[in-house]
């Protein structure tokens, strides 16, 4: 759906993006994630065909963005961080507007705007002039006009950005169910967002993109070892003996609690030695009582790639 082949973008002597590669399948939803200045904003203007790339390529559906602009734009569907609203017009005026520019035929428009009114919850505002909206209703209004012509990809920019909690918990509702449909493009600075509403995540750390990878394998993705937290009945000693037979451990840290042992275990790379690790300690005789896996948090590998030195020792 979405290519972008070795992008930059050149700000005088200083770089916007560098080289930036990566790809969308239809029917994925990937956070686009970054610090301030790193690249985020820039990228996405290029791809909506806002900004020209100073070298490299972008394609939407195998459509050239620079040999056939038109065509391109007209598969996408762009939410910027400030919603291109006019404040004198009426919803209903507005979303008419949007449905003329975007090439929605007469006959489509007045259903195209009565779905949008229904999708996105602007029932009984649709007179209203768009000055008087909440920011939440506002950001709704904006989700309208990016998706007015049914465009293959969408594009977001920071979609929460300024609403309260209760705004926010409705737009991503929205964003979840705009998902189903479309190939969305999520740039946040609310990493619990990713996780919530995305499949992948790209991160871009000074004009390079550092990571792409499912969520899931976020840990491997920077070489962690795999750790699991066990609670297990018995003392330290014999628990940690008759579980160092176990030749994919790594590591065991251990702490006595009455009759109960909590192991931190670390396996070698990345294996899993969960059912190892059951089975040695019930031919044993040792009850396991819990265990659970240590997961790498987003948090964790976002500041630890956005961080680092621009030696570029963190990318993967």
């Amino acid at each position: 759906m979405l290519e972008v082949k070795d992008v930059s973008k050149l700000y005088s002597e200083r770089r916007g993006v560098q080289h930036i590669d990566f790809s969308m399948a239809r029917g994925e939803v990937v956070g686009f994630l970054g610090p301030n200045g790193a690249g985020k904003t820039t990228t996405m203007r290029m791809i909506t065909g806002y900004l020209h790339p100073t070298s490299g390529s972008i394609s939407i559906d195998g459509i050239s963005m620079a040999d056939h602009g038109g065509m391109a734009r007209s598969k996408i569907g762009y939410l910027p961080e400030s919603p291109p609203l006019y404040p004198d017009m009426t919803v209903k005026s507005y979303l008419r507007f949007v449905a003329d520019i975007r090439g929605v035929s007469v006959r489509e428009r007045s259903v195209r705007i009565s779905e949008m009114v229904d999708r996105l919850g602007l029932q009984g505002r649709e007179n209203q002039a768009i000055r008087g909206l909440s920011k939440g209703y506002k950001q709704r209004l904006g989700l309208a006009q990016a998706i007015i012509h049914k465009p293959d990809l969408l594009v977001l920019d920071e979609p929460t950005s300024g609403l309260d909690p209760n705004q926010i918990v409705e737009i991503r509702q929205l964003i979840r169910e705009l998902g189903e449909q479309h190939t969305v493009l999520l740039s946040t600075h609310i990493l619990p967002e990713v996780n919530t509403l995305c499949n992948r995540v790209i991160i871009i750390h000074q004009g390079q993109i550092v990571l792409d990878e499912l969520p899931e394998q976020l840990g491997t993705a920077l070489g962690q070892e795999s750790k699991l937290h066990l609670i297990v009945k018995g003392t330290a000693a014999e628990v940690v003996e008759a579980i160092t037979v176990i030749p994919e451990i790594a590591h065991i840290e251990s702490e006595s609690n009455d009759q109960e042992v909590h192991l931190q275990v670390t396996a070698k790379e990345q294996v899993d030695i969960r059912e190892a690790l059951f089975f040695t300690l019930a031919n044993a005789g040792y009850p396991l009582l819990e265990m659970k896996r240590e997961s790498t948090s987003l948090e964790d590998v976002f500041t630890r790639l956005t961080t680092e030195e621009e030696s570029g020792d963190a990318q993967i």
